[in-house]
């Protein structure tokens, strides 16, 4: 499996893991994961792929890669991404 290969499988398999959602909101937070998640190379990779083709996108992670090219990274679908300052509570420190 090469690089692109890959990244349309993990693409394919977020949406999957959004399964349960309405596919606009499964497609918001696959949106959301992408842009938070996956550096800018990657990105740029699966923007080429669609430009090119992106017919082995499934159709909840299409329409997250053209929101995502199109518009931007959405606002974060949960609190998870939100980071603490230094001595703030209340949201997630990653680690």
């Amino acid at each position: 499996m090469n690089s692109l290969e890959h990244l349309v499988y993990m693409a394919n398999q977020i949406a999957r893991n959004f399964a349960t959602m309405n596919d606009v909101d499964a497609s918001a937070a696959v949106a959301d994961h992408i842009a938070s998640f996956w550096d800018p190379r990657m990105k740029q990779m699966i923007f080429d792929y669609l430009d090119d083709d992106g017919q082995e996108l499934s159709p909840v992670a299409h329409s997250a890669i053209v929101q995502l090219q199109s518009k931007g990274a959405p606002p974060p679908q949960t609190r998870a991404t939100e980071f603490n300052a230094v001595d703030e509570g209340g949201r997630s420190d990653a680690g």
